[in-house]
């Protein structure tokens, strides 16, 4: 407990007990309604007839003064109530509140941060994301982060489509964004907004008692599970988008296909990260 803390817990005790002392002292030696009044006594008046000795005056006895009544020092006395502690500020779970915690975890990138994050709902997005991964599903219309600032690039070579390695690069921002975060401050964080977390994945999970921690380790597993391939990696057009050439490739389930397209060094990268928190998520689970 700080100093400036401990002397706002101590002002109203100290005030109360300042109080009861002056009560006592008040009682003990204000003037009381019941004190004895003084008894005047006239002098008999005295003739001295002849021989006669003159009658001795009667003595009148003053009451008795009261008891003083006092205190005992080994009495027990019951204790002062505790201050009540003011009610917490409720959790600022806004857009611009989660950003900005994300920013002040993230060591030197926090322009990344703020430029690669979304600004609208990061707590709901968050949740639809893992558990779309966890279910092996992507739903683009909740995503995190703003798209890459440049296209996805092909080059044609030996009449078949290879993917660019510019491609690759333009998602290292992104994942220099993952790394910069502190992986102990990333954790407390989460731990901050589990609550929150939870009763959103309640609203849209199919069994509103599943823990979210579990389904977080799930989605985790599922990026993890991304075979490493070797490049370049070839790739065709139908008449929506590219897929991959390798039927094992092009049958691996969407979170993992676009894990994929992030090049195999970015992919290295994010894997890491992930076994990290992934580690930290069961330590933290087993206590």
């Amino acid at each position: 407990m700080s100093e400036a803390s401990e002397k706002r817990t101590l002002a109203p005790h100290l005030i109360i007990v300042g109080v009861i002392v002056i009560v006592i002292l008040a009682v003990l030696f204000w003037p009381s309604d019941d004190e004895p009044e003084e008894v005047m006594v006239d002098e008999p008046e005295v003739t001295q007839p002849d021989n006669t000795m003159p009658d001795e005056p009667e003595l009148i006895e003053p009451e008795p003064a009261p008891s003083t009544v006092e205190l005992d020092p080994e009495a027990e006395v019951d204790p002062m109530p505790e201050p009540q502690e003011p009610d917490p500020e409720p959790l600022d779970t806004s857009d611009p509140a989660i950003k900005s915690s994300l920013q002040d975890i993230s060591e030197a990138n926090s322009a990344q941060v703020n430029r690669l994050l979304v600004n609208e709902a990061l707590l709901q997005r968050f949740v639809v994301t893992v558990t779309n991964l966890a279910d092996e599903e992507m739903a683009p219309n909740h995503q995190l982060l703003t798209p890459p600032d440049q296209p996805f690039r092909t080059y044609s070579q030996a009449d078949k489509e290879w993917i660019d390695a510019a491609s690759y690069k333009r998602y290292t921002p992104y994942v220099d964004m993952l790394e910069s975060f502190d992986n102990d401050a990333l954790l407390n964080l989460y731990n901050m907004y589990k609550g929150d977390i939870q009763a959103k994945y309640a609203e849209i999970g199919e069994d509103p008692d599943e823990p979210f921690d579990q389904k977080l380790v799930e989605a985790i597993d599922e990026l993890l599970d991304t075979p490493e391939v070797p490049v370049p990696v070839e790739v065709y057009t139908d008449s929506v988008a590219y897929k991959y050439a390798d039927p094992r490739l092009e049958n691996l389930s969407t979170p993992q296909k676009q894990l994929l397209r992030t090049g195999p060094d970015n992919m290295r990268r994010i894997k890491a990260k992930l076994r990290e928190i992934q580690d930290m998520l069961q330590e933290n689970g087993s206590e």
